[in-house]
């Protein structure tokens, strides 16, 4: 799920029948999705990388980092809602979400380090 579906969700009139929790946990599932998302295309790009494909590990990075935007404006959305005022019910699938997010974070940055090196030593 994009961010600009998930926010016209959070800024749709939301049927009476969702509660707030679903609906939070409609978009605690997008930033899921986008973080992993995210992460999956690093690695294959570092697969690409390792045959000698950097064209191909340039434009899946460049997806990746689309991606990871797009969860990263989530918790934005997120983080905003809350305001640091402990509005927000904090549940495991957050916290699990966060964690997709930093791990997915973490490994584009390690990710992108492996590919220069295969780089330079294809050079």
């Amino acid at each position: 799920m994009l961010v600009s579906q998930v926010t016209q969700s959070m800024e749709a009139n939301i049927p009476d029948t969702q509660t707030e929790a679903e609906e939070l946990e409609e978009v605690v599932m997008g930033l899921i999705i986008n973080s992993g998302q995210a992460r999956s295309l690093a690695y294959a790009a570092l697969k690409q990388a390792k045959q000698g494909d950097f064209a191909a590990a340039k434009a899946m990075m460049d997806q990746s980092r689309m991606a990871l935007n797009e969860a990263h404006l989530v918790q934005t959305k997120l983080i905003e809602g809350d305001a640091g005022e402990g509005k927000m019910k904090v549940s495991l699938v957050l916290v699990h979400a966060q964690d997709h997010l930093m791990t997915s974070m973490l490994a584009r940055e390690l990710i992108t380090e492996l590919i220069e090196l295969h780089e330079k030593l294809k050079a």
